[in-house]
């Protein structure tokens, strides 16, 4: 690599990865296409090697510039760390991305927001909240909550608590069958069932387990539509308890042994960043102060 490589070419190099295209890159970086094309062609001169194939629908990654991608989000990485030390002591400011699903979101998170940013006037936080999945070394989003945790990257984890899941139904649903939730025959019992796409879940498992072979009349792939189903008595569902309770589902089994572990997780070199580390604090204590909402029924 020659000495005078130039920093800003990185991070249009990376900005092309992300977006695909010139015009993507430009738009992030408020940059002119033309002058993100003379950075990339200056950078690609200086590293000898091409970073990216040119195609019609926009740029893809050769395998050298695949191979490059990683040690590039270090240099990134190392620049915001850099640039976040520099900040004042004590000035807590600036956006923070926060990857969530949309029920933790909804039940928890946005309803305590008033408090820390009233304490914080100038932070921001986005909430990235729905099923497609986020990349943390890509900064996507700045922290995380999952209920899978992570085995690979430089990242720093914290668990918040266990996430819940019992056996529900509908009280008519119920009824109809046998009158009691404790007579209830759980074999011969339809369930609302997860999409093919899901069925990793352990709550798609125990279900599948439970039909023995029997097909899944109804399937849903998000919480909110498995809710629903269970709601309109078209079978039992295993759902976390904190949202079961709250639709005024009854529970039929507490304790199926499908609870889940929930996950805070940061980038390791954005863990002592004053305005994630303010957002990370805030979450481990609302997640504390309901630990037991999201546990039990």
């Amino acid at each position: 690599m020659k000495p005078d490589f130039n920093w800003d070419d990185i991070r249009v190099y990376l900005a092309i990865a992300r977006t695909g295209t010139l015009s993507g890159a430009a738009e992030a970086m408020n940059m002119g296409i033309a002058t993100i094309s003379r950075k990339l062609d200056r950078l690609e001169k200086s590293l000898a090697v091409p970073l990216f194939s040119r195609h019609q629908s926009g740029y893809r990654l050769t395998d050298d510039g695949e191979a490059l991608l990683e040690r590039a989000e270090a240099f990134e990485y190392a620049g915001l760390a850099f640039g976040e030390m520099a900040k004042l002591q004590g000035n807590v400011a600036g956006l923070v991305r926060l990857a969530t699903s949309d029920n933790l979101a909804t039940h928890f998170i946005l309803p305590s927001l008033k408090k820390l940013l009233e304490k914080y006037p100038n932070l921001r936080v986005e909430v990235l909240s729905g099923i497609q999945s986020v990349n943390l070394h890509r900064r996507d989003a700045d922290i995380a909550i999952r209920m899978v945790k992570p085995d690979a990257g430089n990242l720093t984890l914290k668990r918040l608590g266990t996430v819940g899941f019992g056996l529900y139904g509908a009280k008519t649903y119920i009824e109809n069958l046998d009158g009691t939730p404790a007579g209830l025959s759980l074999s011969n019992a339809q369930y609302v069932g997860w999409s093919e796409t899901h069925q990793h879940l352990p709550a798609a498992r125990w279900v599948t387990r439970m039909l023995r072979g029997r097909p899944c009349r109804v399937e849903a792939n998000t919480l909110m539509a498995q809710i629903s189903a269970v709601s309109e008595g078209l079978g039992l569902g295993v759902l976390p308890h904190f949202m079961a309770m709250k639709s005024g589902l009854h529970c039929v089994n507490p304790d199926i042994g499908v609870d889940q572990p929930l996950w805070l997780v940061m980038h390791s070199d954005l863990a002592g960043s004053r305005r994630v580390r303010a957002v990370a604090d805030h979450l481990i204590a609302v997640f504390d102060e309901h630990k037991n909402q999201l546990t039990m029924p």
